[in-house]
């Protein structure tokens, strides 16, 4: 477990510190092209940028982007988690945890019901994620049966699932089928 990590939100000064996390966690621009994208995006607003600090250092992101679910019989406010990078040396450290409890609690206080993902169903569980599909929450995209689990939702609000279903519609940088897909 990394100590003194000091979590914040990310200011546009931070953006070179940002995409340096992605690149580094992901080994490639594919992420830190998307994250780009997404905070220039109109329609993924409001947004909610966070990043790791350990000392002066950046060792992780999270970004939480608005989204909304098609035909619910009644307004309901839902957010997507996309990305969550970390630096390989401080991975398993517990930093990306702290990262998506810290947005959740932020998410939350902003009013947010519902906050979906698509990631590994063995690590998002442990922060309260389940499985999407079964409950009504189609993903913006089909995803391949074999990653059905992948897709997942929180409810920030009690009584959030059971009360609305649908499809939900992301932002418009990410309303591409590949960045759907495993």
């Amino acid at each position: 477990m990394l100590e003194n990590v000091r979590i914040a939100e990310a200011t546009p000064a931070d953006l070179p510190q940002v995409l340096a996390v992605e690149r580094a966690a992901f080994g490639g621009d594919d992420e830190a092209e998307l994250v780009e994208r997404l905070l220039d995006d109109p329609s993924a607003q409001p947004s909610l940028s966070l990043l790791a600090w350990v000392e002066d250092e950046a060792v992780g992101h999270i970004l939480f982007t608005a989204a909304s679910i098609d035909g619910p019989p009644r307004p309901v406010s839902v957010a997507i988690l996309a990305p969550l990078a970390v630096v390989p040396d401080a991975q398993r450290q517990g930093v990306g945890g702290r990262l998506i409890e810290h947005g959740l609690s932020i998410m939350a206080s902003r009013g947010v019901e519902l906050l979906f993902l698509a990631g590994h169903p063995e690590y998002y569980p442990r922060h309260g994620f389940v499985p999407a599909s079964p409950l009504g929450f189609a993903p913006p995209f089909p995803m391949p049966p074999e990653h059905e689990d992948a897709w997942m939702v929180r409810a920030l609000r009690d009584d959030a699932i059971g009360s609305v279903q649908g499809r939900v519609v992301c932002a418009d940088a990410l309303n591409d089928p590949d960045c759907w897909r495993e």
